[in-house]
């Protein structure tokens, strides 16, 4: 072998593997780079338009099936829509434009008797792609329940509620149940009087309740049922369902039950009646001084944006057109 050919190839692969070492020590990566995004300030975007057998519920929890990245979520909130009529078809249309998350309800879901033969025409026939399991005849359902309803008077008007309780597959005992999707712990209770576990402040639902608040890691608890505690409408307010909410750790109580939209705060914690999903609209009879805003010229839902810094709260008639708007921000 010729020596003089083999040093100098050496010399240069050593020279390479030099460079290369060199190069390793001094490609160091940069960190990434933190972006703040400023938060809204809290605001009221419209002033006030004038008038126009079973065991206990167990706390369960359920995780979102898939964690997102982004903590954001978006839900419908629709009442006393369940009538089968043109009202209930735009509000459901204004609902699957917004393509929320979730829809929960605020009762009233089968009109008027909650009968089984009504159930299916009057929640499947607009809501059965939010549902699973479905099992109904309007077309396909959902591959994992987004819909999440509570029980109104109506509903309880077929003994038991069964056909309800039949058509519908909820977590806990399906009457009173919590749930978490994104940033927000739902509890959804049954505000009737026929409520087995009882509807007042001291009652096992409401042990349940506090419990289950107590409890709760998530930035937002919600607090959802059919008979409003406080309400300007014909039905007025609710005593029985006067519960310490913010005592206990709610951020927001939502409800139906009155015919109306009305926004009302109560010790500063938020309440809103929302029941213009389809059934016949409302006068307003005796203004509340906890009223804050009215509306009762147009069926329509409400939307929720929330996230772990805001919960925003808008209420759209079916036209689309933004009636109210109302924030809550994290201290």
């Amino acid at each position: 072998m010729n020596t003089k050919s083999r040093y100098p190839l050496l010399w240069v692969s050593g020279l390479l593997v030099l460079l290369a070492a060199c190069a390793s020590l001094t490609s160091t990566p940069l960190p990434a780079t933190a972006t703040a995004t400023a938060s809204p300030t809290p605001s009221e975007s419209k002033t006030p338009l004038p008038a126009s057998p079973t065991p206990l519920g167990t706390l369960t929890a359920m995780p979102e099936s898939s964690p997102s990245p982004n903590p954001t979520l978006r839900f419908a909130v629709i009442g006393d829509f369940g009538e089968g009529n043109q009202a209930e078809a735009d509000v459901a249309g204004l609902v699957h434009s917004w393509n929320p998350d979730i829809v929960i309800t605020v009762g009233d879901n089968n009109y008027p008797n909650g009968k089984a033969d009504t159930i299916d025409a009057h929640i499947g026939q607009y809501y059965h792609d939010f549902i699973f399991p479905y099992t109904g005849t309007y077309g396909a359902g959902a591959t994992e329940n987004r819909f999440f309803p509570t029980l109104g008077n109506h509903d309880w008007y077929t003994t038991g509620a069964k056909p309800y309780l039949d058509y519908f597959s909820l977590p806990g005992n399906e009457r009173y149940y919590d749930f978490v999707r994104g940033p927000v712990h739902f509890f959804a209770l049954d505000s009737d009087a026929n409520e087995p576990d009882g509807v007042n402040k001291t009652s096992v639902q409401a042990t349940w309740l506090q419990q289950g608040l107590a409890v709760s890691t998530s930035p937002w608890n919600i607090v959802y049922f059919h008979q409003p505690p406080y309400s300007s409408g014909m039905h007025g307010s609710t005593t029985w369902m006067r519960w310490p909410f913010a005592a206990w750790g709610a951020q927001a109580i939502l409800t139906g039950h009155d015919h109306t939209y009305e926004r009302l705060s109560v010790d500063g914690l938020p309440y809103f009646v929302d029941g213009v999903g389809g059934n016949e609209i409302y006068n307003f009879i005796n203004i509340l001084p906890e009223s804050q805003f009215r509306y009762n010229a147009d069926y329509g839902a409400m939307l929720v944006t929330a996230s772990e810094p805001d919960l925003r709260f808008e209420f759209y008639n079916r036209q689309g057109e933004l009636i109210d708007q109302y924030e809550v921000q994290k201290p």
